[in-house]
């Protein structure tokens, strides 16, 4: 059984929070892998301190339990593992992403409510979004198809 989630939000990959205007946002449970305090090759301060420490493929949450979920898991395949790359946004396994990607959009919609909204973020700097979209069950309602980096609206 998971833990009932008491906000409404859920950040599955929260990182450094860099896409947030609110770091602290009140009605959001920001989840990582990783806790990080580093300080980046500009000299600025990198810090990854998720309210949860959990894996976005195995989420520590009862079904149905927030509703809106943001995954913007990392995207890079081919990153060093001690580069600011690396440190900054994740990495994937080059062996496992496509199932991890695939396991992660499940556990999303798992613990999204019924008509819950996901937000999918991903930069195609090394995979294609064409081959991530093959990983889900479902196509996204609408986002941005131009850029590089994508915004996709699922709802469940």
């Amino acid at each position: 059984m998971g833990v009932i989630a008491e906000k409404k939000i859920l950040d599955a990959c929260c990182g450094s929070k860099m896409f947030w205007f609110d770091k602290e946002n009140g009605d959001t449970i920001f989840m990582d892998e990783r806790e990080l305090e580093t300080e980046l090759c500009d000299g600025r301060k990198l810090i990854v301190k998720p309210d949860v420490l959990a894996d976005f493929k195995n989420m520590p949450f009862e079904d149905e339990s927030f509703y809106l979920v943001a995954f913007d898991l990392p995207h890079l395949l081919k990153a060093g593992d001690n580069s600011w790359l690396a440190k900054k946004y994740g990495k994937l396994n080059e062996d496992t992403w496509q199932s991890d990607i695939a396991e992660g959009f499940k556990e999303c919609m798992r613990v999204l409510k019924t008509n819950g909204t996901l937000i999918f973020k991903w930069n195609e700097d090394q995979i294609a979004l064409k081959d991530v979209l093959k990983c889900f069950d479902r196509k996204p309602l609408f986002g941005n198809k131009r850029s590089k980096t994508h915004w996709l609206v699922f709802m469940k």
